[in-house]
């Protein structure tokens, strides 16, 4: 039992009486749990739990409970006592005015009944129930008179029994600060070793004194780690900045416990420990030799659009993740090097695809813009096809404003889903999201429509007929997109992969919130192997289509017809039309390409608008034909 048994001491020295309260306290051990009921006579309960992987404690006051953080001194209360079966002791101790803070002592061990005084120097135990005013209170306290290196324990101890008060954005830098000064007393104190671990349960230390007479330019200290898991990481230390200093120690910390660094990850991920490299009372920065860590990845399943990329915690300024001074080198699946001029918290982390601000208000201007067009035109595809007769009995272009259809719905949903992801009722932002998930792999399917049904007219040509040919090229189109999301809707209750979406600005901390899919592995796991396969399948349609255009042009050249630019120009609409612009996405993978980028935006909004053309084209070839037909009748007959 590691039992807060009992844990360390508290602020110093202190005389005098106990107030008017007192109390018994319980204790209940078995094999696996010891547990202490603390009851005070103004009817503040206190129940801690002891086990061998947690300990927690909870308060209860006028019928309001909330978990608290305990200390107590550094010995053990209960050595000498046999607890095999519950045992009562009398307690004295002091509350504060609003009963979120209680400090006891044990007064008498062999009765339930106090005399009107105690003995009160100092108290050996407090409770604070987890609530930020109090805790921000004790961290002051701490801080500004620490009992090393016994307040580490008691500060990491904070961090674990009241996580979600440390976790808050408004108290988590004050934590860091104050437990950077703790590993910074502990880094100083003096001992005879060349090098000392300490070993905790959310994080280990290594202290080395830098030995100056080595030969090389680097010290390499392995980061150690939690429970003596040795394979953490390697730190290449210079020894450059420690010339000609009078006290060389240096610690290297390694984090098992991470939750308060990750408070302003935004859609970052760490995939490694965070190690923190502190020389106390030395602010290190601009190397010349820089530092060097080679990280061991604990997450290596990462998709085509996120990239590895070493960073550091700015305590100093922004309280958050950057990149200044640190650059990464992959060195196979397992391990990245990195490399930075500065010595402070690292780690390595899987971050999305980052937009610099101004860029990605450009991109939303041309995709508004593109999108609006490309919705009107293809609205104005499937109005002119209700009210064409002739269309609506061709195949063809019933398939055409099917994926007009498709683009109308996937560019109304695009341009609604800031609006959306702003609004405080989820439910619509998730509705947003399916809509465009739907739409954009319902274009992806009649793309892919549009390519078999161009292979049958122009490759086959004979025996294609096919009984109820569009009802079976609808549900292609409309009815495999219906089936995915629906199967990804079915759990959306208990894995909501719907909903809002931030994506951070690789020049601020700033986000943006769109309504979208959160969870990476859906987002590129369905999508990216949708597209897949209809991109191979349409591009082999597209060059065997191509191929056949190009014979029929020698042909006919031979007879002084088909222009080179007709040709070509049929090929470029037949990209558009199958959708091959879009494997343009295969080539920002892994790195942010703003030509790339700026093509890809401004092809496929547009694509709505090609496709209004291509129909106004094929139209006007159509009634061309039908006119050219019927004069040759017309002379036929008056012949």
């Amino acid at each position: 039992m590691t039992l807060f048994l009992l844990l360390i001491m508290i602020y110093g020295l202190g005389g005098g009486e106990c107030g008017l309260e007192y109390g018994n306290l319980t204790i209940f051990n078995d094999t696996k749990t010891l547990e202490m009921r603390i009851s005070l006579t103004s009817g503040h309960n206190i129940t801690i739990f002891d086990t061998a992987k947690n300990l927690s404690c909870s308060s209860k006051n006028n019928n309001s409970t909330n978990f608290c953080y305990i200390e107590c001194g550094e010995q053990d209360l209960f050595q000498n006592e046999n607890v095999t079966v519950p045992v009562t002791y009398g307690i004295c101790a002091e509350e504060n005015e609003s009963k979120t803070r209680v400090d006891f002592r044990i007064q008498r061990l062999t009765s339930l009944r106090l005399t009107e005084t105690c003995e009160w120097n100092p108290p050996q135990c407090i409770v604070v129930d987890c609530l930020t005013d109090k805790i921000l209170e004790l961290l002051s306290q701490k801080e500004n008179s620490m009992d090393i290196p016994k307040d580490l324990r008691n500060i990491l101890n904070i961090k674990k029994m009241c996580p979600e008060v440390i976790c808050n954005e408004n108290i988590v830098d004050t934590y860091i600060r104050v437990e950077k000064n703790a590993i910074n007393s502990v880094i100083n104190l003096t001992f005879p070793e060349q090098k000392k671990t300490y070993y905790h349960e959310d994080l280990s230390m290594s202290v080395v004194k830098m030995n100056l007479s080595r030969t090389h330019d680097y010290l390499q200290i392995t980061a150690p780690g939690v429970f003596n898991d040795a394979n953490v990481a390697e730190t290449w230390i210079p020894l450059t900045p420690f010339q000609n200093q009078s006290d060389n120690k240096i610690g290297v910390v390694t984090y098992d416990s991470d939750h308060h660094f990750k408070i302003k990850l935004g859609d970052k991920m760490l995939i490694s420990k965070v190690i923190r490299i502190e020389v106390p009372g030395r602010d290190i920065k601009e190397l010349i030799n820089p530092l060097k860590i080679l990280f061991k990845m604990n997450y290596t399943n990462s998709s085509s659009n996120y990239s590895l990329s070493c960073q550091f915690y700015d305590e100093k300024g922004s309280n958050a993740w950057k990149t200044d001074g640190c650059f990464t080198n992959s060195t196979n699946n397992e391990y990245v090097e990195c490399s930075c001029n500065h010595m402070t918290p690292f780690a390595l982390l899987l971050i999305n695809l980052e937009i610099s601000k101004p860029q990605w208000e450009i991109l939303s201007i041309i995709s508004y813009v593109g999108c609006s067009l490309s919705a009107f035109f293809s609205a104005s595809s499937v109005l002119s096809f209700m009210f064409n007769s002739n269309a609506r009995a061709e195949v063809s272009s019933s398939i055409h404003v099917s994926l007009s259809g498709s683009l109308f719905l996937l560019n109304i949903s695009f341009m609604l889903s800031e609006w959306a992801a702003t609004l405080e009722n989820n439910n619509i932002c998730v509705f947003i999201a399916v809509m465009i998930h739907y739409s954009l792999l319902s274009s992806f399917s009649w793309m892919a429509v549009e390519a078999l049904h161009l292979y049958l007219l122009l490759i086959r040509v004979f025996n294609i007929y096919i009984r109820h040919y569009m009802i079976k090229l609808s549900l292609i189109g409309w009815g495999v997109p219906a089936v995915v999301v629906g199967a990804l809707l079915s759990v959306q209750n208990t894995s909501p992969f719907y909903g809002t979406n931030k994506l951070t600005f690789s020049n601020t901390n700033a986000t943006n919130a769109v309504c979208w899919i959160r969870e990476p592995a859906i987002l590129y796991g369905v999508n990216l192997s949708y597209f897949t396969v209809v991109f191979l399948f349409n591009l082999g349609i597209l060059i065997t289509v191509s191929r056949q255009i190009f014979k029929l042009r020698n042909v006919g050249r031979s007879h002084g017809k088909m222009p080179a630019w007709k040709d070509a120009g049929t090929v470029v609409g037949l990209m558009c039309l199958l959708g091959t612009t879009w494997g343009l996405a295969f080539f920002t993978a892994g790195y942010t390409n703003y030509p790339i980028l700026y093509l890809f935006c401004i092809l496929n909004t547009l694509q709505g608008f090609y496709i209004f053309l291509w129909m106004c084209g094929t139209a006007r070839k159509n009634r061309a034909q039908t006119l050219q037909s019927k004069t040759k009748s017309t002379l036929d007959i008056s012949k």
